[in-house]
């Protein structure tokens, strides 16, 4: 199913929602992280904040809706953004990484593999890694389909 498609499924229950959604998979391993997001075990994720403004992205804002795609660009459900902040990547607390249901959920685990991450992508985009970098932190819930 195409992001258009499974977002006119969601207007159909939710006409509310707008016309207005991003449509993005995760960045390591996609279809994993969708099936945990899909399945509600992921409810966060985070980005290197330096990006954003390279990319001249603006940032996450809550209230906004993404569908989630998978590694060959199929929808796997749709998310609302319920909080966004942004805090130094050393200062990324325990409850995100478990919320963002990756590997044991430990935080540990999660700076391991996000310094790792964010390291690749900074030094695709000429810059590099710092443990003070801004990371933006999200948090979401599901809204299609129901669980």
């Amino acid at each position: 199913m195409t992001h258009q498609e499974l977002w006119a499924a969601y207007k159909a229950v939710n006409p509310d929602a707008g016309d207005e959604y991003g449509a993005w998979a995760y960045g390591d391993d996609p279809d994993t992280l969708a099936e945990l997001t899909r399945a509600g075990v992921k409810t966060a994720t985070a980005s290197a904040g330096p990006l954003y403004e390279l990319e001249g992205e603006p940032l996450p804002r809550a209230g906004e809706y993404s569908v989630i795609l998978d590694s060959r660009d199929e929808a796997v459900c749709v998310i609302r953004t319920t909080k966004v902040y942004t805090v130094p990547f050393d200062q990324v607390s325990a409850e995100q990484a478990y919320r963002e249901g990756e590997g044991d959920r430990s935080l540990d685990y999660w700076r391991r593999v996000h310094e790792d991450f964010f390291r690749r992508e900074l030094a695709e985009a000429g810059q590099t890694f710092s443990p003070e970098m801004p990371v933006v932190c999200e948090e979401f819930e599901v809204v299609y389909p129901p669980n």
